[in-house]
């Protein structure tokens, strides 16, 4: 009698939690929805399974669906999208029934039951529903600033992107003066897997994004001031060369570029929150608009420049209430005699003042005015004797003791730093040629597998004519750096070792080759 009750009770429930697995998942649903696209299921399209383990009382409830893709703006098409599990939801409840205790694999002895309680037993319920996602070759979902990504298994293509600079700089604000503006660059080659690999730009797509920095208006005030700044007129969130936050890369020879991006250091999740190693997500694309690569690549930007340990109100004779105009007034003071024609309008009466109006500067491409010293030039010939010769004196103006953009592996592990390659104030005031005319890693690599083909790091190339940023990153971020966030691009091509690339020739070789990397 006693076995026919339990029996009864064990059946019972198990109808009971049938009816409530739809709720159940209709739940899951709604905590799920941020991680795959689509719209809710319609009934037909939802099968259910609910199994019980008479020994553990858990019962497992999977929804299969099947949805129809959403396509977002930068999407032209509809990707093959394959089945991927998703991480499982786990509720728990107490239910009442009767059963006999069964020993578990760790238990010598079965729980002790008194005949004249209701014993209770918690069951687990774990809803595994399956989202389709793109069939990339390198699938992940995007990662926010400061996290990390897992890994997928590579396919017949991978992406292989990188910042040019180890940092871009903007200011906070352009009220009155404007040293940069947002301005970003990202690069990117496309291999194609074999032996050998071969790099392509024919017949693909690649797109950029900031999944959690989809805005920029509001995170600063350029907008307000670039016309009179620059002379032209920008819809929001449009940088000088046309882009925006998101968008297609211009192909180029050998690789994919996008100039220009509006970025700022603000991410949408805490909007007043400095992060300056911004994470961008790259897509490649095939010609039907399938997707065959991504890849998630650090945007280095900063505002933090200290003119503030300085040109406080008092410092040198001046005092605005205004740190920018504290220099301005300074800098009328000193050379307002020897403003060149056609810009002797003293700088506080011709706010935004625009330094490169005046000073040519090779990082955005201004001419500036012939006889007028170049920005690098007039900004280290002024501060030289007044800024010390080490880090900490060029992260009075570089960004700087927060941000350390000097973080790759040479600083961190060989205690190279700005004067050991640049040299001191005075020798930088002397470069003919600003951003242009840099040190070269031969100089010090003496060896000639690593002479560089061209001026600069950031234009050489090497290995099977990838960019050497392709595979070491930036400058001052040459991998590993010391910000995790640089390392996640490596991660996801290495499955979870950081960079450089390189020590897994299978990455982009089908079958490990024999002879050097270099």
């Amino acid at each position: 009698m006693d076995k026919d009750h339990r029996l009864v009770s064990t059946i019972s429930a198990i109808v009971f939690l049938a009816a409530l697995s739809a709720a159940l998942i209709v739940f899951v649903s709604k905590a799920q929805a941020g991680l795959g696209p689509g719209a809710p299921p319609a009934a037909s399209d939802v099968s259910i399974s609910a199994n019980m383990d008479s020994n553990k009382g858990v019962v497992s409830l999977e929804d299969r669906r099947r949805r129809t893709p959403t396509l977002t703006p930068t999407r032209a098409s509809t990707s093959t999208r394959t089945p991927t599990r998703a991480p499982t939801l786990t509720f728990t409840m107490t239910t009442f029934f009767t059963r006999t205790p069964t020993l578990g694999p760790s238990q010598t002895t079965a729980p002790s039951r008194t005949s004249t309680s209701t014993p209770t037993r918690t069951l687990t319920f774990t809803s595994t529903t399956t989202l389709l996602t793109p069939s990339a070759t390198a699938s992940r979902t995007p990662t926010p600033s400061g996290a990390t990504s897992t890994p997928s298994p590579l396919g017949a293509y991978v992406l292989i992107g990188w910042n040019d600079l180890g940092m871009h700089c903007y200011n906070l604000d352009f009220q009155q003066a404007a040293i940069l503006p947002p301005y970003n660059n990202l690069y990117v080659q496309v291999i194609k897997r074999g032996d050998p690999p071969q790099i392509v730009t024919s017949g693909i797509t690649v797109s950029y994004s900031f999944p959690d920095n989809t805005y920029s208006v509001g995170k600063t005030n350029f907008w307000s001031y670039a016309n009179k700044l620059f002379g032209v007129t920008l819809a929001p969130n449009i940088g000088l060369t046309g882009k925006g936050l998101s968008g297609t890369m211009d192909p180029a020879v050998d690789h994919f570029v996008a100039q220009g991006i509006p970025l700022t250091e603000f991410s949408d999740s805490a909007p007043t929150v400095r992060q300056p190693y911004q994470l961008s997500l790259l897509i490649a694309r095939d010609s039907n608009g399938n997707e065959i690569a991504r890849n998630q690549v650090v945007a280095p930007v900063s505002t933090e420049m200290h003119c503030d340990n300085c040109h406080v109100d008092g410092a040198f004779g001046v005092s605005t209430g205004n740190v920018f105009t504290n220099i301005l007034t300074l800098h009328d003071q000193l050379s307002s005699s020897q403003y060149p024609a056609g810009h002797t309008t003293l700088l506080m009466n011709n706010q935004p003042v625009l330094c490169s109006e005046c000073h040519s500067d090779n990082a955005l491409g201004l001419p500036g005015v012939a006889g007028v010293m170049s920005l690098s030039n007039a900004m280290h010939t002024m501060h030289t004797g007044k800024v010390p010769d080490t880090i900490d004196g060029c992260y009075n103006c570089h960004p700087g003791p927060t941000t350390k953009c000097l973080r790759d592996i040479m600083y961190t592990d060989e205690g190279v730093t700005c004067i050991n390659c640049h040299g001191g104030m005075a020798k930088v005031a002397s470069n003919p040629n600003p951003w242009l005319n840099e040190p070269r890693c031969d100089t010090c690599h003496t060896d000639p597998k690593f002479k560089q083909d061209a001026a600069l790091y950031r234009q050489s190339k090497g290995h099977g004519g990838l960019y050497c940023e392709a595979c070491h990153d930036s400058t001052h971020a040459i991998a590993p750096s010391s910000q995790p966030n640089d390392a996640i691009k490596f991660k996801n091509l290495q499955n979870g070792q950081g960079g450089p690339l390189g020590s897994i020739c299978t990455v982009c070789h089908l079958t490990t080759p024999s002879g050097s990397v270099h």
